[in-house]
């Protein structure tokens, strides 16, 4: 007969494998949160940007199905429970989407439009799935992250990006 220990180690590998572990305990940090949140002290007003930014980050998480995450960025934030709608935040970010790019969030779109400009800037700088903190730093200070040769108005178009 198998030992306690044997068979919480079997249920474990069961809901690891089933992807259902990491929701359990995301479930309870957001219950947690919940708890210990403080609703009487008064959340700061969001300015239009912050509002923007959170709901980028929260059509990812979405996206993604980080939905305990989403909650709690939304409880956190102050962001209104109804999502913007997504003609808006193209219409106030000025882009132009693409048939393929409406089944991904905007800030994939966003993302790969900047990594696209700086390949076409650069091509000769090595490419990495992966970029060093450091290696985007020294990047970013020598201007190779920056949106140089963009425009006010301009719109910038937003292909079809991939998951």
């Amino acid at each position: 007969m198998a030992s306690t220990q044997e068979l919480k180690d079997v249920v474990k590998e069961c809901l690891e494998n089933r992807g259902i572990l990491g929701q359990i305990k995301a479930r309870i940090r957001a219950e947690v949160f919940n708890a210990l949140d403080d609703n009487t002290e008064a959340k700061p007003p969001l300015n239009n940007e912050n509002m923007i930014i959170n709901e980028l980050i929260r059509e990812y998480l979405e996206f993604n199905k980080y939905k305990y995450t989403a909650s709690v960025l939304v409880a956190e934030s102050g962001q209104p429970k109804t999502p913007l709608d997504r003609r808006f935040l193209a219409k106030e970010l000025n882009v132009e989407e693409d048939r393929n790019s409406s089944s991904v969030p905007l800030l994939y779109g966003i993302v790969s439009h900047f990594l696209r400009q700086n390949k076409l800037q650069y091509p000769n700088r090595p490419t990495s799935p992966y970029m060093s903190r450091n290696a985007l730093y020294h990047e970013t200070e020598r201007g190779m992250g920056s949106s140089e040769g963009f425009h006010d108005g301009d719109p910038f178009v937003v292909m079809g990006g991939k998951r």
